[in-house]
């Protein structure tokens, strides 16, 4: 890989978590023209869908097809249709998530094809764009995982209600329209086809949400697993694992969260001395995720030795809590109990950071590593008046007097 290579992946990875896609399509718009991009990408529950360019009218469910079809490492360049029409496309498919990501490049008709080199190029760059954005959700940080959560919670209210009243439109035309009261049967079996399509590709395009947004138990647990072996792999520890017996479905910010705490806890428990064995656990009641993490060593461990790191933090994002029992001479039991729905707003708020929009993150990151606002600008790529402005809302929210203690803040909170 040359240094032009690594400059450009670094300009990509640099921006802004909203503007990446943008950064993305502008960078490969030399090697494959295209007039806009999209993209699908199934780790991230509260925004998967994103567009940039002239993708307008393209929706989850024109890009449903195309990612499961989708070969990671091949792409594949024809015509399909998006939006009502055929469009020329070329569509990258990444597998460095579990459930995989897609890039689709929209392209004009009769654009000569990619050549090996630009198709490489795209591949290799998505792929990359595709681990650094499934990292944020994998680690799930409180306040990415609090930005997470609420914008998770606005999509799928919005989804819902506009879906409900889709489908009830559409049941109402078709009751209508097969009552057989109606003169020109033709017409009267044209709509009634239109309504019935329209009325499939609803309830397709809600199921295809809920499987971006949600993770069946026992598949979350699966990854939890795979996570969780490479860490005892060289220890006389042994490994016993307890998978859910349910075969509900989580939302994907509880599953990214319960599995985050879960190897927290792990590596708490493993510091200690004499332990042969821990067990790791998953229980789903109708309204909590239990995850359960016991060693049979000295039991000896105290809820202090907890600290007030991450691990709390996300607990209290997720509205959540930490139960220890230490029983001395059996071993010491931690679980996670984390509510399946959404926690009151009350709670949620507890994380300092839960309040600041992504971009104030950004730029309080900055302010917590000393950069003054031209740096600030520079970095993000805005005016240094809007840096002001972003730091007296930050001030406010975090209800602090000094960039000082914000940062002091962030740092406590990070």
């Amino acid at each position: 890989m040359d240094a032009l290579t690594l400059t450009t992946a670094y300009e990509i990875l640099r921006r802004p978590l909203d503007q990446v896609l943008g950064q993305l399509s502008a960078t490969l718009a030399p090697a494959v023209p295209h007039t806009g991009a999209a993209e699908l990408s199934t780790h991230c529950a509260h925004s998967p869908f994103k567009t940039t360019g002239a993708a307008d009218g393209l929706s989850t469910a024109d890009l449903a097809p195309l990612l499961a079809a989708g070969v990671p490492g091949e792409p594949w360049q024809g015509t399909v249709g998006l939006g009502g029409r055929d469009r020329t496309v070329l569509a990258v498919t990444s597998g460095a998530t579990a459930r995989h990501s897609l890039l689709v490049l929209l392209r004009e008709d009769g654009a000569p094809p990619a050549g090996p080199a630009e198709l490489a190029l795209a591949q290799g760059l998505w792929n990359l764009v595709t681990a650094h954005l499934d990292r944020f959700a994998t680690e799930a940080m409180p306040g990415a995982l609090a930005r997470s959560r609420t914008a998770a919670d606005t999509r799928a209210r919005v989804t819902a209600e506009l879906t409900t009243a889709h489908v009830a439109a559409l049941s109402g035309l078709l009751s209508v329209l097969r009552s057989g009261g109606l003169d020109a049967a033709a017409a009267r079996a044209a709509a009634t086809e239109l309504a019935a399509s329209a009325l499939v590709e609803a309830r397709a395009a809600r199921r295809q949400d809920r499987e971006i947004a949600e993770e069946p138990a026992r598949e979350a647990f699966g990854r939890l697993a795979e996570q969780l072996r490479p860490m005892l792999r060289h220890s006389p520890v042994r490994l016993e694992l307890g998978p859910p017996q349910e075969s509900r479905s989580l939302p994907a910010d509880v599953a990214h969260g319960a599995r985050s705490i879960v190897r927290a806890l792990l590596l708490i428990l493993l510091d200690q001395e004499g332990l042969s064995r821990v067990h790791v656990g998953w229980r789903l009641t109708e309204d909590e995720l239990w995850a359960a993490v016991r060693d049979d060593g000295p039991g000896l461990f105290e809820a202090c030795e907890i600290g007030a790191g991450t691990i709390r933090d996300r607990l209290d994002v997720l509205g959540g809590r930490l139960e220890i029992e230490a029983v001395p001479h059996w071993g010491t039991t931690m679980t996670a109990v984390l509510p399946l729905a959404s926690p009151d707003p009350r709670v949620a708020a507890v994380h300092p950071l839960a309040g600041l929009g992504e971009r104030e993150v950004e730029v309080l990151t900055h302010l917590a590593l000393g950069h003054r606002n031209r740096r600030i600008a520079a970095e993000l790529h805005i005016s240094e008046s809007t840096v002001k402005f972003h730091v007296a809302n930050i001030l406010g929210k975090l209800g602090v007097a000094s960039r000082g203690e914000a940062a002091a803040l962030f740092h406590a909170a990070a």
